[in-house]
């Protein structure tokens, strides 16, 4: 008999994150479906309990540099930790904060605007080791979430914009670039911050659109006509429903019984109220004003325009414009070819043409340095 569980997925924040969940978990075995909702961080999984348990699906989620947890409806669910929340702001900005102490240091100790950008490898030029500890210090806050997933990205030998900008970093380190390494791991990190802002951004205004439809209805009881307070899940169609004046309508349905106007700003966009008498229709989550209103139901609290409207939006997150996923196709290929190349550059002139080891790798570390396409990416972001 087949099952289904809820979760909550901390790191799905983007198409990318879906792609990874429905390879790594829709590929398990017994895993019948996998739904991912990305506004609310949720996945849900349809599966075989006899091929596969829960603990092994949380296991995998886990493996991909995400954690998995079991769901929580919305009003049960925490706001989460302060560093949940903004810590992808606090490391952006230590980053950067960090990187123009970096600068700062070493110009102000060399007293020259051009050492501060490069050192030249000579004593006179070279970086101070304060500047180069507040540039690692500005590297380790930049990849501070770059990391973990350049990290399983090379474990799942599938190697994408996240891997490349880290070995660029380690690269940019090893020839002693420590100005470049710094700024590349800054400009992805204010790159996953506004992705990060842009998802919270969308999940806010989902939660404004659930907040404004009533968790109740007053329905009429056939049986003796008093009302009576139900969640409005448990509404059936055709149920009889009482609005009072200044109420919010918590479902769809067509007016029986009362005049009166209602704001439908919140659905429509309409600027004045409208007014509604008996066969007329009203919309879960719009105003009731003047007068009391009878109306019944047309449709279930799920399906409401109301809700359809929040289902297009979530299903909106989990498509990726053109421009990303051109981005994503394009780091399928880049990546691995400048890997390629730069391994190609290090290690074919010292074997074909005995060349000098250390001045060719230091030109292949050279070529991971230029191939990061920090522009690109926080273009689409």
């Amino acid at each position: 008999m087949k099952r289904r569980s809820d979760y909550r997925v901390e790191g799905l924040d983007c198409a990318e994150e879906v792609a990874i969940l429905r390879r790594e978990i829709g590929g398990l075995p017994g895993v019948v479906d996998l739904e991912c909702d990305v506004l609310n961080a949720r996945m849900s999984v349809e599966y075989d309990p006899e091929a596969v348990d829960e603990a092994r699906i949380v296991s995998a989620v886990n493996g991909t540099g995400m954690r998995a947890s079991p769901w929580q409806r919305r009003a049960e669910k925490a706001q989460g930790s302060f560093w949940e929340r903004h810590g992808r702001l606090v490391m952006a900005i230590a980053s950067g904060a960090l990187l123009v102490a970096g600068f700062v240091t070493h110009w102000m100790l060399h007293g020259s605007l051009m050492d501060a950008f490069a050192g030249d490898g000579t004593e006179q030029h070279a970086f101070t080791l304060s500047a180069v500890l507040l540039y690692v210090a500005s590297v380790i806050a930049g990849a501070w979430y770059v990391a973990p997933k350049a990290v399983q990205a090379g474990r799942r030998l599938r190697p994408d914009m996240n891997f490349l900008m880290v070995v660029a970093v380690i690269g940019a380190m090893a020839i002693g670039e420590w100005f470049e390494a710094a700024t590349v791991a800054f400009l992805f990190a204010v790159a996953l911050l506004l992705e990060h802002w842009s998802v919270e951004r969308a999940r806010n205004a989902i939660g404004a659109l659930l907040d404004i439809s009533p968790p109740t209805a007053r329905c009429v009881c056939p049986d003796d006509g008093d009302a009576h307070e139900k969640p409005v899940e448990d509404v059936p169609l055709g149920a009889t429903v009482i609005v009072r004046p200044g109420e919010r309508i918590p479902l769809d349905g067509k007016v029986t019984k009362g005049e009166s106007t209602v704001n439908q700003a919140p659905i429509t966009g309409e600027s004045m109220p409208v007014a509604k008498t008996p066969g007329d229709e009203v919309y879960a989550g719009t105003i009731n004003q003047d007068g009391a209103l009878e109306f019944q139901t047309t449709k279930p609290a799920s399906d409401t325009t109301l809700a359809r409207i929040i289902h297009m939006v979530e299903g909106a997150q989990t498509r990726r414009a053109r421009s990303e996923q051109w981005v994503d196709r394009f780091a399928v290929y880049y990546t691995p070819l400048m890997m390629f190349l730069a391994i190609a550059i290090a290690v074919l002139p010292p074997l074909l043409f005995s060349a000098s080891w250390s001045e060719w790798i230091y030109r292949g570390l050279v070529m991971l340095v230029i191939a990061c396409p920090c522009a690109l990416v926080i273009s689409t972001r």
